[in-house]
């Protein structure tokens, strides 16, 4: 009998990757409600800001430059929740203050 393997979904890899850093799960499900591409696989833009992109919306215009230097793609996923941690140990919530009335009241509820 074939064994299925059950691919993990976004969601559940963001939560896998932050699982020591929760805010930045709650920050992924404000930014882009836990998607890296849409359902034709085209990377998740930010609304607001086209600079925005992936689950982390990782802005190109102030960090795709670092991120390279770092080698870092935020153009895949692995890359944005990689660039997502370097930015949190750099600048905690900072890069992702324009959604904070989002995720902060979200993670004042849930982690009490």
């Amino acid at each position: 009998m074939e064994q299925v393997v059950r691919k993990s979904t976004t969601k559940e890899k963001v939560e896998e990757y932050f699982e020591d850093i929760p805010i930045l799960v709650d920050i992924a499900r404000c930014e882009s409600h836990f998607r890296q591409t849409d359902s034709e696989g085209n990377l998740i833009r930010g609304k607001v800001n086209r600079y925005d992109v992936g689950v982390m919306q990782i802005n190109e215009l102030y960090h795709l430059e670092k991120a390279e230097e770092l080698g870092f793609d935020i153009h895949s996923l692995e890359g944005n929740l990689s660039f997502a941690r370097y930015l949190y140990e750099n600048e905690g919530e900072r890069p992702w203050m324009s959604s904070s009335k989002c995720w902060s009241s979200y993670h004042d509820i849930v982690r009490k």
